[in-house]
C-alpha cells in the first residue's frame, strides 16, 4: 500500500479507500495481496444461496450472504484494516482491542428493507462473527439483539459510501416461509447460518491460502465409497467361518441392503450386540443415499472413547474420504487460523459423537454451526442410540422430527436396546417421540434367540455391596477376563490390586492410546494368550473384543447387555458367562445412578432372563419417568415461546444444551506418542486443519478446576488461545494415562 493509504495520523483527514477492502494477507514478497469487497459479498452470496439452496431456501442464504460484511464499508474499518504496514490478518474478526464492529450495519440495513422480516437475517449477520445472539440478555444486554437493531450509529457510518446497487438492493427479495411453523424456527435460522458462516469461511480461506481451500472436500462420490464397501464385505464373508453367528450377520447385512430402497424418514436397526450392525448399518446407509439422491453418511456415536475404532475400520475401507471430528478443541478466543481450521462436514462419509452432533445443533458459536447445512439430504446413524442423554430427550426427538420431515434426513437408531422413544402421556405430562418408526430387522426376537451365547448372573441380593478384594478373588480364579467398572476412580483402584500384567483401560487414556491397547488385547485374545483387563464402560459400545468371561459392576440393565455383548462374541464357545456384582460404592449421583436404580427395581421381583428384550422397553419407560424432566434446562421454551414475534434466545440455549458440562470440564493434549511433536507444531504454527485432526487423538477430558490447579503448577500450560497441553513428563502414564499424584486425582478423576 502507498503512503496516501495508510492510517492517518490525529491530524490528517481520513482518505476514502477505493476499492474498499475485505481482508489483507502478506504476500511472500512483502506486499499485501488485496481481497476486495464487493468482489467478497457477491461470492458468499453465491455460496450461502446454493448451501441453503439443499433446503430450498436459497433466496434467504444469498441475501444473508450480500449483507453480512456491510459495515466494512465504514471508513472506522477500512482505515483499520490497512493501518500501520497495511497488514492485520485478524482485522476482519470482531471482538478483539480497537477492531471495529462491522456486522450491525448489516443487521440494521436488513431490517429497514424487510421491516419484521429483516429480523430474521439481522440474527444471521449480528452473529456471523460473536455467534448466533439472544434476542434479549439482563447479563449482556449490549450483545442482544433487540439492543444492537436499536444503534443505528452503524448504519449511518456507511450511509454515505458509495455501494454497488446489486448488493444493496438485489432484485430477488426472499419470498419462501421457514418450515416447520414456530416450533421449527430456531432451527431453519441455525441451517441458514450455518450456510453463511461456511460460505464466509470459505471465500476467506480461498483468499488467505488457497491450497488449503482445494483441500477441503472428497474426491470420491458416496457410490465408489459403496462400491469399497461391498468389496470389503465380500471378503469378510469369503473368509468368516461357517459359525451360527456369522450366518446370522450374513443375514442382518441382506436385510439392510434389501430395506435400503424405502421411503427416505426414521428407521430402527434392532440387532443384539455382536450381530454385524456397523457395518451392515453402513450398508444400508450408503445404499440408501445412492437410492435417493442423498449427499453423505454421517455416523453419530455415543462415546468419543470409542470413535477410534469404528473411526478406523472405516478408514480401512474408505481411506481418507472419512472425516472423524469428535473432540471440541476449538478455542474459545478465535483467529483467523483457527476460524479456517474448523470442520464443516464436507466429506461423503463423517464419523463423530453424540456430543458433536446434538450440541451442533443448539450452539451459536460459527465454529460450531458451520457444518449443520451438511447435515440436510444426509443419512444419520444413531449407533447405540438407547445412550442419548435423558435430560435432553424431548429438544432431542423434536429436532430429529423436524431434520426428517423438512431437510431430507434420514435416522437410523442402530442398538440391540432400543430405547422408548414413542410418543406418550402421563398425569400432566406429555412427551412426543419419534414419527413413523420402521424396523428394519423382519424379526428382532429371532436374532436375539439366535445370538444368545452367555448366561448372565445377577445378584442374589442388590443391596449387599462387595469389596474389590473380594472380587479380585474371583477374577484371578480366569486367565482371560474382563471387569468393567462405572468409574475411572473404580478402575484405577480395582487394576491397582490386580496382578501384574493385567490391562488398564478408561478415558484418562487418550485416544490414541486406548486404541492400540485395544488392538493389544484383541491380538492377545486371539492369540489364546491370557489376559486380565479392567475397564471403564468404554468398551462397552461398539468395540470388537471377545471374552470367555465378563464381569460388570452393576448398572442401567442397557450397559449390563452391553457388556454381555463382549462376552462369547463370536459364539465359539458353548456359553459365555456375565456376572453381574454389587461395587463396594453406588454410581455417582446423576445418570449412571438412575439407571443403576431402574434396573435394581426392575429385576428385584426376579426374572427368568435379564437379558429378555421386552425388559428393555420396560427399562427406559421407567427409567425416563425417573428423570427430573425430558428437558431440563427449558430447551424448547428458549426456542419456541416468542417465537412468533421472532425473539429467540439462541445464546442462552447454546450455554444450557450440554451433554457434557464443559463449564466443568476441559480437553488438554498430552505427550503419548506423537502428541508432543504435533504439540510442538501447533505452538509454533497455530491450528491448522490436518493438525487438529490429528490432535483429538491426543486430548483427555479433565474437571476444569484441576486442570486450573495444574497449570498453576506449571504441569499444564496454554500453548494456542483457549488450547491447553501437557508440560511435564509425569502428567502422563503409558499403562493408566493421566497421572496425578495428589490425592486431588483420585477425587476427580472419576468420569
Amino acid at each position: 500500500m502507498n503512503a496516501q493509504e495508510r492510517r492517518p495520523g490525529k491530524m490528517e483527514r481520513v482518505v476514502e479507500l477505493k476499492p474498499y477492502l475485505a481482508h489483507v494477507r502478506r504476500k511472500e514478497d512483502g506486499s499485501c495481496a488485496i481481497h476486495h469487497l464487493e468482489d467478497h459479498l457477491r461470492a458468499v452470496g453465491d455460496l450461502a444461496g446454493e448451501f441453503a439452496s439443499s433446503f430450498g431456501h436459497a433466496d434467504w442464504g444469498r441475501l444473508a450472504g450480500l449483507w453480512h460484511d456491510l459495515g466494512k464499508y465504514s471508513r472506522a474499518f477500512q482505515n483499520y484494516i490497512a493501518h500501520g504496514s497495511g497488514f492485520d490478518p485478524e482485522a476482519h474478526i470482531e471482538g478483539g482491542k480497537g477492531r471495529v464492529n462491522h456486522s450491525s450495519a448489516g443487521a440494521l440495513h436488513a431490517v429497514e428493507q424487510l421491516g419484521g422480516k429483516g429480523r430474521l437475517l439481522a440474527y444471521l449477520i449480528a452473529g456471523h462473527h460473536a455467534g448466533l445472539p439472544d434476542w434479549h440478555s439482563d447479563e449482556y444486554p449490549l450483545s442482544s439483539l433487540s439492543h444492537r437493531i436499536e444503534d443505528q450509529q452503524h448504519l449511518r457510518a456507511i450511509s454515505d459510501v458509495t455501494i454497488p446497487p446489486d448488493v444493496l438492493h438485489p432484485a430477488i427479495i426472499p419470498a419462501t416461509k421457514p418450515p416447520g411453523g414456530e416450533s421449527g424456527l430456531a432451527l431453519w435460522l441455525r441451517m441458514l447460518f450455518s450456510s453463511l458462516v461456511d460460505g464466509d469461511f470459505l471465500d476467506t480461506e480461498k483468499f488467505m491460502d488457497d491450497e488449503k481451500g482445494r483441500s477441503r472436500g472428497s474426491s470420491s462420490t458416496v457410490r465408489e465409497l459403496l462400491n469399497k464397501l461391498d468389496m470389503h464385505m465380500a471378503q469378510l464373508m469369503a473368509e468368516a467361518e461357517p459359525t451360527p453367528v456369522n450366518r446370522v450377520r450374513a443375514e442382518v447385512l441382506r436385510q439392510c441392503r434389501e430395506h435400503a430402497s424405502d421411503p427416505p424418514g426414521i428407521f430402527s436397526l434392532t440387532v443384539p450386540t455382536g450381530g454385524g450392525k456397523t457395518l451392515s448399518g453402513l450398508a444400508f446407509a450408503l445404499n440408501h443415499a445412492i437410492h435417493h439422491n442423498k449427499c453423505r453418511v454421517i455416523y453419530v456415536i455415543p462415546y468419543t472413547s470409542i470413535i477410534e475404532q469404528t473411526a478406523g475400520i472405516f478408514r480401512g475401507i474408505f481411506g481418507e474420504d472419512v472425516v472423524e471430528h469428535h473432540s471440541n478443541l476449538d478455542p474459545e478466543k478465535e483467529t483467523a487460523k483457527s476460524r479456517l481450521a474448523t470442520e464443516n462436514w464436507d466429506s461423503p462419509v463423517v464419523i463423530t459423537t453424540n456430543v458433536q452432533f446434538f450440541e451442533s445443533l443448539f450452539a451459536a458459536r460459527t465454529s460450531s454451526c458451520r457444518k449443520l447445512h451438511n447435515i440436510v439430504n444426509s443419512v444419520v446413524v444413531l449407533d447405540e442410540a438407547q445412550l442419548l442423554n435423558p435430560e435432553f430427550l424431548q429438544p432431542i426427538m423434536d429436532t430429529i422430527n423436524l431434520l426428517a420431515r423438512h431437510y431430507g434426513v434420514t435416522f437410523v437408531l442402530s442398538t440391540a436396546t432400543q430405547p422408548a422413544l414413542n410418543s406418550r402421556d402421563g398425569f400432566g405430562w406429555t412427551f412426543r417421540g419419534l414419527e413413523s418408526v420402521r424396523e428394519i430387522m423382519a424379526d428382532p426376537d429371532a436374532l436375539c434367540r439366535d445370538l444368545n451365547r452367555v448366561t448372565v448372573e445377577i445378584p442374589p441380593d442388590f443391596h449387599a455391596r462387595r469389596g474389590w478384594e473380594e472380587i479380585l478373588t474371583e477374577l484371578i480364579t480366569h486367565e482371560s477376563v474382563l471387569a468393567i467398572v462405572n468409574t475411572r476412580r473404580d478402575c484405577r483402584e480395582l487394576y491397582r490390586l490386580m496382578p501384574e500384567g493385567t490391562i488398564h483401560l478408561s478415558a484418562a487414556m487418550c485416544g490414541q492410546h486406548r486404541s492400540q491397547v485395544i488392538a493389544g488385547i484383541r491380538e492377545r485374545l486371539e492369540k489364546k494368550v491370557p489376559t486380565r483387563v479392567v475397564s471403564t464402560q468404554l468398551v462397552e459400545a461398539g468395540v470388537d473384543i471377545d471374552f470367555p468371561v465378563v464381569y460388570r459392576a452393576m448398572s442401567g440393565l442397557d450397559s449390563i447387555a452391553q457388556a454381555a455383548g463382549r462376552c462369547n462374541r463370536e459364539g465359539k464357545l458353548e456359553c459365555g458367562k456375565v456376572v453381574v456384582f454389587v461395587p463396594p460404592k453406588s454410581s455417582p449421583p446423576g445418570m449412571l445412578r438412575r439407571a443403576e436404580q431402574t434396573t435394581v427395581s426392575l429385576l428385584s421381583g426376579g426374572t427368568s432372563d435379564p437379558m429378555a428384550r421386552d425388559l428393555f422397553t420396560r427399562y427406559f419407560e421407567h427409567f425416563y419417568v425417573k428423570v427430573d424432566s425430558l428437558d431440563k434446562y427449558g430447551i424448547n421454551d428458549l426456542l419456541t415461546r416468542d417465537a412468533r414475534d421472532l425473539k429467540i434466545q439462541f445464546r442462552t440455549t447454546a450455554d444450557r444444551f450440554k451433554l457434557i458440562d464443559d463449564v466443568e470440564s476441559q480437553a488438554i493434549l498430552v505427550w503419548y506418542g506423537e502428541g508432543q511433536a504435533l504439540i510442538g507444531k501447533l505452538k509454533k504454527d497455530g491450528p491448522e486443519r490436518w493438525l487438529m485432526r490429528k490432535l483429538q487423538r491426543y486430548s483427555v477430558n479433565l474437571p476444569r478446576r484441576l486442570v486450573n490447579k495444574l497449570v498453576q503448577a506449571g504441569e499444564v500450560q496454554e500453548v494456542w488461545p483457549g488450547i491447553f497441553a501437557q508440560a511435564v513428563s509425569t502428567l502422563y502414564d503409558d499403562k493408566v494415562g493421566v497421572t496425578i499424584g495428589s490425592p486431588l486425582a483420585a477425587e476427580q478423576l472419576i468420569a
